[in-house]
């Protein structure tokens, strides 16, 4: 099955729908919920908390969606769900963070979102929605549709208006052994690029964190490899790496090659792990970062 453009465009138009009306929800529960349960996730505490919120969100996000899998022949991924192996059976499927950062919504700090996305059987990102309920900003993009916030088109990196290097990270960054090393290796390289000094994000899940690299450029947003379970799963990536494709900055993994968002079996990311960037220099610095912290 392949889609029509107007077909993909009634979609997207579809997604950005449900997914602020999934914001508009869980918004309203910010304060009012039973707290954090845990689950089987990944290594990190954010991997591993969900609330009665997370499932609401995506009851409300599937009865939205559902009519377009009918209709369309779409199969499903979600991070609440079993994976039913859909994916791999219809020409494309829904693939569904209900809450990205969970953790940050039970402490009521921003940082958490909705994503939504429509990944094509071989991997390929065709929409990428996003919406940030704490802030109301949508963004969102569809194959050769351009990347958009909230309608605008998102401006390309311009090196010459920041004095900044910006690194958004998760928190498990910190938690990190390579984190000191990894440090001051981003710290030399924001001198070497001629800017005053490097500034940290580190509240947020990692789909803000990505949708923040557009917002603070020159920016990165990147995970490094590891052999445990975790790194992000299929549903933390699938929208962004839409919405940046479609921003012309394409995240790869650390050895340079496409996110890989329809891998067979596991859905967990940590083996080759993610780097996103404003510019295609940053991503190879960052690559280069990480070669140099293996050799």
């Amino acid at each position: 099955m392949s889609l029509l453009t107007t077909e993909i465009q009634s979609l997207h138009d579809l997604a950005v729908k449900t997914a602020k009306q999934a914001g508009v929800h869980i918004q309203s529960r910010v304060g009012n919920h039973s707290g954090a349960q845990s689950k089987d996730g990944g290594d990190t505490l954010a991997s591993q908390v969900v609330t009665e919120v997370d499932h609401e969100s995506e009851d409300l996000i599937i009865a939205n969606l559902d009519d377009s899998i009918s209709s369309f022949n779409l199969g499903l991924l979600t991070e609440e769900s079993e994976d039913n192996a859909s994916r791999h059976e219809k020409g494309a499927f829904w693939c569904i963070d209900p809450i990205d950062g969970t953790l940050p919504f039970t402490e009521g700090v921003p940082g958490y979102s909705v994503s939504i996305a429509l990944v094509a059987r071989d991997g390929t990102p065709l929409i990428g929605v996003i919406y940030d309920p704490v802030l109301q900003t949508t963004y969102h993009a569809l194959r050769g549709g351009g990347a958009m916030r909230d309608g605008i088109t998102i401006p390309p990196d311009d090196k010459s208006s920041a004095n900044q290097l910006t690194w958004a990270m998760d928190r498990s960054m910190k938690e990190s052994i390579d984190y000191p090393r990894a440090l001051e290796m981003m710290e030399e390289l924001a001198s070497e690029e001629g800017f005053d000094g490097l500034n940290i994000l580190d509240h947020a899940g990692s789909v803000l964190n990505a949708c923040w690299v557009t917002e603070n450029k020159p920016a990165v947003y990147f995970k490094f490899p590891k052999s445990n379970k975790g790194g992000g799963s299929v549903w933390d990536f699938a929208a962004t790496a839409c919405l940046f494709t479609e921003w012309g900055q394409p995240p790869t993994d650390v050895h340079g090659d496409p996110l890989r968002l329809n891998p067979n079996g596991c859905t967990f990311m940590n083996e080759k792990a993610v780097v996103y960037g404003s510019s295609t220099k940053l991503r190879e610095s960052v690559r280069q970062l990480y070669q140099d912290l293996r050799s």
